[in-house]
């Protein structure tokens, strides 16, 4: 018996392994025992283990070892029993700390793939739920599991999944970061063209719409694909929330991405280039408050918008005691200090506060608002209103072009889909989206035929769907 101690379950091979071939062995007649006297007869008679199968060469042995099962050999056969006897040690599971809920599951993904894919396949009991399996890497042979719904989800996507996940030619792949850099459509943009979730029915949800959900062994982070823009000022809690107020969240989440990407920058071409668009008593105010400053409004801007950044990495590599304890010095007791000091003005503080606020709404795009923050910062600074004008322009030309697994990056709104605007900035009632994304390509259309809730009046609900 070959295993690897820490990766194997010991109760489970000492009860139901080697106590059946020393002892229950013991129990056959003379005349049974040529059934026992081969690799199937063993399997087969004495074993009482749901998952073995017959394996023939070293490398097999090797890597079932490396994998946590346990290797049954027996001298004078030519081959072994692979059996699956995998225990380590697991994270228990818990909410995730990234996509915090009031309403909703708290339960999240943890590094066991097992577990992530039961996780799944316990929001949906559907035998349609199909799984691939891929393993990558040549030395660390990590278990990748591609699922979608046979019937919902577009073949040629799943094609297109396995034909990437295939051409992977690297040593190593220790986190599911690791596939979405081999695996997405624009390597070099700023924008994220593949979604991730910690939340089983999160991913269950973009399961049922026709996407592909990707799981990689070692990792609490689930990848979904193809992505679309919208996702990124969505979360799995506003489908349980009323849809007026699920809305009302979503709009502030745009407002808050157009204040994190935008406010520096329209600062400083505000204070620059066009006084005159400042009412006259606030100019006043903050000329008052920015006397004696040595620097221009953009270097000021960018001195601030440095200090966050280090701050911010600052908070979140330091132990969480320690962390908040900077976050608290860095706002309150650097920010005061440099304005008594003279080296920034208070209204610069201001905004870089605004900012820094709204950019933690989106976790999801807070590292590409990080980026073209800077880029339209220095636009604002060269050409004003103008700069800040061909910025956006050239940003929303880039997203126009993106796409995700040959779905456009901006569907519905380009290309322009009426019928799939009831889930974006506005979020329609659950019985009110009868159709799955259009731009997704799914096999079924159609998700419900409800048509609208229960009629207090005519005492009956109509159910009467109408076909897509």
């Amino acid at each position: 018996m070959v295993f690897l101690d820490g990766m194997v379950s010991l109760p489970l091979i000492n009860d139901n392994i080697i106590k059946p071939l020393m002892y229950d062995s013991h129990f056959f007649r003379a005349g049974e025992a040529p059934d026992i006297s081969s690799m199937g007869g063993l399997r087969d008679r004495l074993l009482s283990v749901g998952d073995v199968k017959t394996i023939n060469t070293l490398p097999d042995v090797t890597e079932a070892c490396l994998s946590g099962d346990a290797v049954l050999l027996i001298d004078g056969f030519c081959n072994a029993l692979d059996i699956s006897a995998k225990g380590w040690d697991k994270r228990a599971i818990t909410e995730p700390s990234t996509e915090t809920v009031v309403r909703g599951p708290r339960e999240g993904f943890t590094e066991n793939l097992r577990t992530n894919t039961a996780m799944i396949r316990r929001k949906i009991k559907d035998p349609a739920l199909k799984i691939r399996t891929v393993k990558i890497g040549r030395r660390t042979r990590t278990q990748v599991n591609i699922l979608y719904i046979d019937g919902i989800a577009n073949p040629a996507l799943i094609q297109e999944i396995e034909r990437r996940l295939n051409n992977i030619d690297t040593d190593e792949v220790l986190a599911a970061g690791y596939i979405e850099e081999y695996i997405e459509d624009a390597p070099y943009s700023a924008f994220q063209t593949i979604w991730y979730s910690e939340k089983p029915d999160a991913i269950a949800g973009k399961l049922m719409e026709g996407r592909a959900a990707i799981v990689v062994d070692g990792t609490p982070f689930v990848l979904s694909v193809p992505m679309l823009f919208m996702e990124n000022f969505q979360t799995s809690e506003d489908y349980a929330l009323r849809s007026y107020y699920a809305t009302t969240l979503r709009i502030l989440r745009l407002t808050a991405f157009m204040i994190s990407l935008f406010a520096p920058a329209l600062y400083v071409a505000l204070t620059t280039y066009h006084q005159e668009l400042i009412p006259t008593d606030l100019l006043f105010t903050m000329v008052a408050a920015s006397e004696g400053v040595p620097f221009p409004a953009a270097v000021e801007a960018g001195i601030m918008m440095f200090t966050f950044e280090i701050l911010k990495e600052a908070g979140v590599r330091m132990p969480r005691p320690v962390g908040q304890a900077i976050s608290i010095v860095g706002a309150l007791v650097m920010g005061q200090s440099a304005v008594q000091a003279g080296l920034v003005g208070a209204p610069i503080v201001i905004v870089t506060a605004i900012t820094a606020v709204s950019s933690f709404v989106l976790p999801f795009t807070s590292d590409a608002i990080s980026l073209l923050r800077w880029f339209l910062l220095i636009l604002a600074a060269a050409m004003g209103s103008f700069g800040i004008t061909l910025g956006a322009f050239v940003i929303l030309l880039h997203l126009s072009s993106l796409k995700s697994f040959s779905t456009n990056y901006l569907a519905p709104f380009a290309p322009f889909q009426p019928a799939d605007l009831k889930d974006t900035a506005v979020r329609a009632p659950l019985w009110a989206m009868r159709t799955r994304p259009r731009a997704l390509k799914p096999q079924d259309v159609k998700r419900q035929g409800f048509k609208i809730p229960f009629d207090p009046v005519a005492g009956r609900g109509d159910n009467q769907g109408e076909k897509p």
